[in-house]
């Protein structure tokens, strides 16, 4: 299996510590307060609820959206739903991706987001994060929507990762995921702060939803999942002050980075640093607790996401001090 932040067994075994500020998953670290569950949840097999697919397209912005265990089961499942392609994966991003394609007998092509529009022509499967997972880098929705129009033409895929897209949802081109050849992910993991319910959506056309939703089989999602969910969705007034908190945050942790020399750039739930000494930074954090997500391959680099609280706040400038004063020494 692949690296991914959130692995603080592994942290706690490496460096034999466990009192770990998390900040390797890019999550909200506020997450939505479940309500209570009905008390057969745990009782009933959790059909597929219109209820909550419903929601999920008032929230998107979608006109059908199918839900699924985390936008993973899509991109697991997504390879599988075509005959051997040429794939192109916007570099660098998030690895489950390129991962899936390859490995289910795809030619696939990892390419930086700047050379991706002259890839289109010889792909008939383009992937993008928007906003990238690490990086935050964004492509304009008209951009999108160009490139999807000419891949469906030939009965090609444009796949566009909106994992981190709601607290950017100008970026997002669901409502235009009704037409063939441009799929939508969305994910409840990030924004909401609910990665252990394991679900995430997915806006296609109403053709391929149903091919999905074969492959992938009945009760995909538990009960208590969905009805947390359906909450979360339609729970406006969280949402709201949702979106401000992060912005709020987002924008002093890039300015606290910023303050130790830090040059990072993101989205309001996390930053990303493109650093040479990315592996020497992320070991000097472990050591004092702080457990960041350090990328090793050639975007080699650092993504550090919100701190829960004050305390963590305090932690992650100490390190943040020591690791200035170490280098500039």
């Amino acid at each position: 299996m692949l690296e991914h932040g959130g692995n603080l067994r592994d942290a706690t075994l490496r460096f034999g510590r466990s009192d770990w500020l998390d900040l390797s998953t890019g999550l909200n670290p506020r997450w939505y307060p479940a309500p209570a569950l009905a008390g057969n949840a745990w009782h009933r097999l959790p059909e597929a609820s219109p209820a909550l697919a419903a929601a999920a397209q008032a929230y998107y912005g979608a006109p059908l959206m199918l839900p699924v265990a985390g936008t993973q089961a899509a991109i697991q499942a997504l390879p599988r739903l075509r005959t051997p392609s040429r794939v192109t994966v916007a570099a660098p991003s998030y690895a489950e991706h390129a991962h899936h394609w390859r490995g289910h007998g795809h030619t696939l092509t990892q390419t930086p987001y700047a050379d991706l529009a002259a890839a289109i022509a010889s792909s008939d499967v383009v992937v993008v994060c928007n906003p990238n997972n690490p990086t935050g880098a964004t492509v304009p929705p008209a951009q999108l929507l160009e490139w999807a129009a000419q891949l469906a033409a030939r009965g090609g895929w444009l796949v566009v990762d909106e994992a981190f897209g709601d607290t950017a949802q100008h970026h997002s081109v669901a409502a235009q995921s009704g037409a063939p050849g441009l799929i939508v992910l969305r994910s409840v993991g990030k924004f909401f702060g609910l990665a252990g319910i394991r679900l995430g959506f997915v806006a296609a056309h109403a053709d391929l939803l149903r091919e999905l939703a074969d492959l992938l089989g009945p009760w995909t999602i538990s009960g208590p999942a969905q009805q947390v969910a359906l909450a979360a969705l339609q729970d406006r007034a969280w949402q709201a002050a949702t979106h401000d908190y992060l912005h709020r945050e987002g924008a002093r942790l890039a300015a606290l980075l910023a303050r130790y020399g830090i040059a990072a750039s993101g989205t309001p739930l996390f930053q990303w640093w493109a650093e040479p000494r990315a592996p020497a930074f992320w070991q000097h954090m472990a050591e004092r607790g702080v457990w960041v997500r350090l990328f090793r391959e050639a975007a080699r680099g650092i993504r550090l996401g919100l701190p829960p609280d004050e305390a963590g706040w305090r932690r992650l400038e100490q390190a943040l001090k020591e690791w200035n004063h170490h280098s500039t020494d």
